[in-house]
This record gives structure tokens, sequence and C-alpha cells, in this order.
């Protein structure tokens, strides 16, 4: 068991530098990697549920204040979406809970489908 869990936790880690180093720049407010970063602490959560982690909800408020234009959203969006697909085991039914328990807003809900050219 507690092999399983430094295997996850590998494999997170270097999931995360690899999004770190491949994630596409936009111009906008706030790059992806600063959105990686921020909400690297909600990995756990959006796969295993339990309590959020306050660095997560800091990092969930700190992208919405950093994204504040229809482009900054559709950047934002992109980067999570792309980020997420590369997580096996991401419960995006947790993931769309984020924003309202961590005290905040999204103006667009993180699915599978997810269109965030859309997103306004």
């Amino acid at each position: 068991m507690a092999k399983l869990a430094v295997s996850t936790k590998s494999f997170t880690t270097v999931l995360l530098a690899c999004m770190l180093v491949f994630s596409a720049h936009v111009d906008a407010s706030i790059t992806c990697a600063e959105v990686t970063t921020l909400l690297t602490p909600c990995i756990s959560y959006a796969i295993f549920g339990g309590t959020v982690p306050q660095a997560c909800c800091e990092g969930v408020k700190a992208v919405h204040a950093g994204s504040t234009t229809v482009e900054d959203h559709r950047a934002t969006c992109s980067c999570i979406m792309d980020g997420i697909s590369r997580i096996p085991g991401i419960n995006y039914d947790l993931v769309g809970t984020l924003p309202e328990t961590c005290g905040t807003t999204c103006t667009y809900k993180i699915t599978p489908t997810t269109d965030c050219s859309k997103v306004d």
C-alpha cells in the first residue's frame, strides 16, 4: 500500500513538472505555469475527495483573481483542461465544487467536454 502511495505521488510530481515545461504560453494576465502551480494543491482532493486543502482554496482564489478578461478565462480554462486531462482518476464532480467550496466563483465549469474557446 505504501509503495502505491509513493508511486502515485512520484507520478503526479513528474506529471506536474511535464505540464510546466510543455504548457503553451498564451498572452494573458496569468500564465499557465502560474495556474498549474496555484492549483497543484487541489490534485489530491480532485482524485480522492475529503477535505479541500487550504492551499488549494488559496490557489483557486488566486487563479480567479488573476483571470479578469475573456482572454484570461479562455487561457486559464485551456490550461486547466490540458493539465487535468493528463491526471488519471480525476473526479470532475469534485473539481466542479472547488470554486463554491473555496468561496469564489468561476465563469465556466470544468467537465471532460468543456470547450474553452466558448468560455466568456
